[in-house]
């Protein structure tokens, strides 16, 4: 689809609040970002600090837990209502966290292994377990735990210098975010997309991940340089999306879009990785879901009020991103996302 204003992720460089930016720098920065997330929803984000060292390592250890044999990965799997450990391919689907894929068929083809926030990081808070679950680590590729671990307090300090910003960008107090991420449910869920051979039936409805909102405030992604990640422009069409050298891939997520009352949308995406001869072209990618305190209260901020649009009703941190588990992982139709699910239907001509 063509429009007069081509499909554009822009590049905000936040170099100015990882170090000791200006104040003229800060608000350059925050001014930018908020543009992007009013109009396109995802943003190329530099100048975050993350090492190449650090990414480089865990791209590693990916490729050393990815490459064991299956049925060691499936050693790692926990039930669906525990948001951590292993994800076997075609054992979930996105959509139906917006309630939309058909028949509540579980067909996304990646496979998966998550780790999050845990009840031990904060120790003296009564935090229930089947929300901050222990992390189970494969003992069989050595690396991963130690690069992963390194990467999951990178991309955390990214998504909490974001929420810095997104107080300025939102005229808030500085800080504003911090009460309600103090023990946030940040996860970490690290995505390859490959079929072994015999496995790929070319249907025309192939899928790697289904269209989805992400479910928190901010996602942070870091993935290879392949195409597959597709974004739902304001056009209605689905636009390709890979990663700038250097750059994090940002989008920000249901809770930000209902804290905003969609002056920032949380923007649909889906995984359609290409197919050369015959084959599925591997791709990894990796999403930090900062997704906010389990009893934080979500409503409309004062600052978005005054748009004319209904604002969302409040809602705890807990029941939203346990309602979206329940669709994309043990295949319950999420009956609360009417706003996204809309969206999605329009693009597609329904």
């Amino acid at each position: 689809m063509t429009t007069e204003h081509p499909f554009h992720v822009p590049t905000v460089d936040i170099g100015a609040y990882v170090g000791q930016g200006t104040a003229e720098e800060r608000a350059a920065a925050a001014a930018a970002f908020d543009r992007a997330a009013r109009t396109v929803g995802f943003v190329q984000v530099v100048g975050h600090g993350v090492p190449t060292s650090v990414t480089d390592a865990f791209a590693a250890a990916l490729d050393e837990f990815f490459h064991l044999p299956l049925e060691v990965k499936k050693q790692y799997r926990t039930p669906p209502a525990v948001n951590r450990g292993y994800a076997p391919p075609k054992t979930e689907s996105l959509s139906l966290s917006l309630g939309l894929a058909p028949s509540n068929r579980m067909h996304d083809f990646f496979e998966a292994f998550n780790i999050g926030a845990a009840v031990s990081d904060h120790p003296g808070l009564d935090l229930p377990e089947a929300d901050y679950p222990e992390n189970v680590w494969p003992a069989e590729a050595e690396r991963f735990r130690a690069a992963v671990s390194a990467y999951f307090d990178e991309a955390g300090r990214v998504a909490r210098t974001l929420t810095t910003l997104f107080a300025d960008a939102l005229g808030l107090p500085a800080g504003f975010f911090e009460r309600f991420t103090d023990h946030s449910l940040d996860v970490l869920r690290m995505n390859n997309y490959a079929l072994e051979a015999g496995e790929l039936e070319l249907d025309g409805d192939l899928t790697g991940m289904g269209e989805h909102t992400d479910y928190g405030i901010v996602t942070v992604l870091w993935a290879d340089q392949v195409a597959g990640l597709q974004v739902l422009g304001r056009d209605g069409g689905w636009h390709d999306v890979v990663p700038a050298d250097g750059a994090l891939l940002i989008n920000l997520g249901d809770l930000m879009a209902r804290w905003t009352n969609e002056r920032w949308m949380s923007t649909l995406h889906r995984v359609k990785p290409p197919i050369v001869d015959g084959r599925v072209e591997r791709r990894r990618s990796a999403a930090f879901f900062h997704d906010g305190n389990i009893d934080a209260v979500i409503e409309t901020l004062p600052t978005c009020l005054d748009d004319g649009r209904t604002p969302y009703a409040p809602i705890t941190v807990g029941e939203h991103i346990r309602a979206k588990l329940a669709g994309s992982r043990a295949g319950v139709a999420n009956t609360d996302a009417e706003r996204e699910a809309a969206r999605v239907l329009a693009a597609q001509g329904s």
